[in-house]
């Protein structure tokens, strides 16, 4: 299956990624996984107040920590986290929107 990734980092900065994914049960656990460890590596800290981290909030956090800047100076990172959160939401469409707060399929 294809996927469509759209990263929005603000009304002039948007990055969109068209990635082949494998759907199998588990490409989606390592995903999850690789989402799960970036998250953690990269010092993202929970949206929630709760402390509770869901899987879209560990996307938007690694999105956001990432930043536009390293996704275009380092495509191999950006494409490789498009790819991840692609198998692990398993949708052909994914709007990964920074100022809204919010993943949208």
């Amino acid at each position: 299956m294809r996927s469509l990734v759209t990263i929005i980092f603000n009304e002039r900065q948007r990055l969109e990624y068209n990635v082949d994914i494998d759907q199998s049960p588990e490409a989606q656990a390592m995903a999850v996984d690789w989402l799960d460890a970036t998250f953690v590596r990269l010092g993202c800290e929970p949206l929630r107040h709760s402390g509770k981290v869901l899987l879209l909030d560990k996307i938007l956090g690694i999105a956001d920590s990432l930043g536009y800047h390293t996704f275009v100076q380092h495509p191999d990172q950006a494409e490789e986290f498009a790819y991840q959160a692609a198998i692990a939401l398993a949708r052909p469409v994914i709007t990964i929107d920074l100022p809204g707060l919010t993943v949208g399929f």
